[in-house]
C-alpha cells in the first residue's frame, strides 16, 4: 500500500518534492487527509499477487492449466522426446500437485518404515499408534488425490491443497 500522486508513488517515510515544493521524510505520516487532499495524493492498495504456484506471472485472471497438455513450441509444433519420439507432455495443477501430496506422504510414511521392515524382518508387532498414524497418513494421500482429481478449476485446487491434515488428531 502506498500513497499515489499523479501516477507516482510516495512511499511512507521518504522525502518527495511536488511542484518545487519539498516535503520531509515524515510528512506523510503526520499530515492529515486534508492536507494530501489538498495536493491531489490518494492512498493505493496494491495489487495482490496471485500464489505463483497456481497463476501465471501472479495475476489471477491468468490460472495455469489444469490439466495435462501436449508440449508444443511458439509455433505451435509439438515437442518430441528425442529417445522416444514421443510428443512431450506439460503437466498441469492437478498432476503437480498430487505428485506433492504423495512426496509428502511417502516423506511422512519414512519416518516408521522400519518398524514396518522389523514386522516383516522378525516378526515384532508395530506400535498401535504408529500403526494409526500411517492408516491416517494413507487415507490422507488417498482423500486428497481423488478431491485433487475432482477440483474444477483454480480455486477449489487450492482450497484442497490448503485443508491437508496430515496430523492424526
Amino acid at each position: 500500500m502506498a500513497y499515489n500522486l499523479n501516477d507516482k508513488t510516495l512511499r511512507v517515510g521518504q522525502a518527495f518534492s511536488i511542484g518545487g515544493n519539498n516535503y520531509p521524510k515524515n510528512w506523510l505520516q503526520l499530515s492529515t487527509q486534508e492536507d494530501r487532499d489538498a495536493l491531489g495524493i490518494t492512498w493505493e492498495d496494491e495489487p495482490v499477487r496471485a500464489d505463483d504456484r497456481y497463476y501465471w506471472n501472479g495475476e489471477l485472471d491468468n490460472p495455469k492449466a489444469m490439466e495435462d497438455v501436449d508440449a508444443l513450441d511458439e509455433d505451435g509444433v509439438a515437442i518430441m522426446d528425442t529417445n522416444t519420439g514421443e510428443q512431450l507432455v506439460t503437466h498441469g495443477l492437478k498432476y503437480q500437485m498430487t505428485q506433492q501430496v504423495n512426496q509428502s506422504a511417502g516423506s511422512i510414511l519414512a519416518q516408521t518404515d522400519w518398524y514396518v521392515i522389523r514386522k516383516t524382518e522378525r516378526d515384532v508387532a508395530i506400535p498401535k499408534d504408529v500403526v494409526a498414524k500411517r492408516t491416517h497418513v494413507v487415507a490422507e494421500s488417498d482423500r486428497l488425490e481423488t478431491a485433487i482429481a475432482g477440483a474444477k478449476n483454480v480455486e477449489a485446487l487450492i482450497t484442497v491443497m490448503n485443508e491437508q491434515n496430515w496430523e492424526n488428531e
